[in-house]
């Protein structure tokens, strides 16, 4: 853990998950690393050394505005349309 003022009831508390194919970065084993959340902050902790880091999570990056994706209104104009039927007038 990192901070030790915490009583031993919420340490053990700690819903701990353990990360696939996860290498300490301190002793080299693979497998024994797990991630929990305490205090706001997620951490890994190294089962097989006991190595604790803090891990800082990027947010994911912000979508483009593209036309597909934008809600905005359009304003639509509106025209009329004139038919044109082939008939005796209009032949030269």
């Amino acid at each position: 853990m990192p901070n030790s003022d915490s009583p031993e009831t919420d340490k053990q508390t700690l819903k701990k998950r353990f990360i696939a194919a996860a290498v300490c970065p301190r002793c080299s084993v693979m497998d024994k690393v797990v991630n929990y959340r305490w205090n706001g902050k997620n951490y890994r902790e190294c089962i097989a050394c006991g190595f604790v880091d803090e891990i800082r999570l990027q947010s994911a990056a912000a979508e483009l505005q593209t036309r597909v994706n934008q809600t905005g209104t359009k304003e639509i104009r509106e025209e009329t349309v004139k038919f044109i039927f082939p008939g005796k007038e209009n032949k030269k």
